[in-house]
């Protein structure tokens, strides 16, 4: 099985907006592009909103078929572990691999010792084409990129070598996922972390680092966008190269996850990806469900009367639903409307607000990151939520669609 050259990865907490999503997809693809469509839901949001993982894969498949779509989907087991991944092994066919609390663990001296071996031929200056400056590989460079990521890199062959032993080598996908720390892995890092896989054979076909600057949820890139163009760069090329001398598979892409709204790099992921024809999975993550809340509180009457309902709820539960995304979100919670106001806003006011349009006058970053964890309230309205969006699904999947093809991908493929 094999992920095609882009990809994207459409989160979508309360499957109702698959048709919506793969509208968006399709649209792109009339264009000429090739986009394979990724349904993906984490655990933890299963858990939220009291789905299991036969809903996303039912939603894919009745979206796939109420569409006539022809080409390659997947549905993606999002941010598993051992742990977490056995109710995914049937109805899933993609599977990331999230390792990120395995980083820092140790490992056995002869696995360190076993790893340096294996790098040798690397040591010195090492110059990988089309990159301005060599890598410098020693040692210690190695002793500490083992230290670091060994364990992780275990961590991904054990969940690997457990999928392929009930699944099939060959009937999914890998992605191995270390997004979710606090600092960024190098390009350096990178290429070792690829080698380590390619040792203990996981065919590891898209990777998720994590880059320099911050990807808060369904914001803007924040950082240095130089620095990020360069990194980027870099890691393009580092798996073009561990591709060839590693024997990883031919389709292995990066994976940006957080990818929702990253407006200000998406030029940058454009131009790169373009100069050296590779390809990109990005995670739109919860943008989806953003647009539902948006399309109730533009459809108005008991619709907005919902939205900012939610908006209450979350608000007054902030600190509890803002903990399990700490390193995601930055809140700055004195730039929060109080509910008294919000509940004297219009449906455009509120819609205005929320939606991510750079510029806007009312567009309020913080308020869109406060409603994008808040999902968790929807959940605890049950069918109240869900009939509503049953009840206005025109004008909440227009909104679906234009998100993901006006704001995403038209940027990112100059659409």
């Amino acid at each position: 099985m094999k992920l095609g050259k882009f990809s994207i990865g459409i989160g979508d907490r309360f499957s109702h907006q698959g048709k919506a999503q793969l509208r968006a997809i399709m649209k792109a693809n009339e264009t000429g592009l090739e986009i394979n469509p990724v349904w993906n839901k984490s655990n933890r949001e299963h858990i939220y909103i009291g789905s299991q993982p036969v809903d996303t894969r039912k939603e894919a498949d009745d979206a796939v078929k109420a569409l006539n779509f022809d080409g390659q989907y997947f549905v993606d087991a999002d941010h598993i572990n051992l742990k977490t991944v056995a109710p995914y092994v049937k109805v899933s066919d993609f599977f990331t691999l999230d390792v990120a609390s395995f980083i820092g663990k140790e490992s056995t001296a002869e696995a360190i010792d076993a790893f340096i071996a294996s790098c040798e031929e690397y040591m010195g200056d090492l110059q990988l084409p089309g990159m301005a400056q060599p890598l410098v590989v020693t040692r210690e460079i190695l002793e500490s990129i083992a230290h670091k990521f060994l364990a992780a890199t275990q961590q991904a062959s054990e969940i690997y070598e457990y999928l392929k032993g009930v699944k099939g080598a060959d009937n999914f996908i890998t992605e191995v996922s270390m997004d979710e720390v606090e600092y960024p892995q190098t390009p350096l890092e990178l290429l070792f972390i690829l080698k380590m896989l390619a040792n203990k054979e996981v065919p590891v076909q898209t990777i998720a680092p994590k880059f320099t600057g911050r990807f808060n949820k369904g914001v803007d890139y924040v950082g240095n966008v130089a620095q990020f163009a360069k990194e980027f760069e870099e890691d393009v090329l580092v798996i073009d190269f561990a591709v060839k001398e590693f024997g990883l598979p031919q389709e292995l892409k990066l994976s940006v996850h957080s990818g929702s709204d990253k407006f200000s790099i998406y030029p940058i992921i454009a131009d790169t990806i373009n100069e050296y024809d590779k390809g990109l999975h990005l995670k739109t993550a919860g943008t989806t469900w953003l647009e539902e809340v948006i399309g109730l509180a533009v459809a108005g009457g008991d619709g907005l009367e919902a939205a900012k309902k939610i908006y209450a709820n979350s608000y007054n539960r902030r600190e509890e639903l803002c903990a399990p995304y700490a390193d995601v979100i930055d809140i700055d919670e004195s730039q929060l409307p109080t509910v008294k106001e919000v509940n004297e806003w219009t449906g455009q006011k509120y819609a205005d607000t929320l939606r991510h349009i750079p510029g806007h006058e009312d567009y309020n970053a913080n308020f869109r990151q406060l409603i994008h964890v808040a999902y968790k309230v929807a959940a605890e309205m049950g069918k109240e939520y869900t009939d509503l969006l049953e009840k206005y699904e025109d004008v909440v999947g227009e909104c679906v669609e234009e998100n993901i093809y006006d704001r995403h991908l038209k940027r990112l493929f100059s659409l």
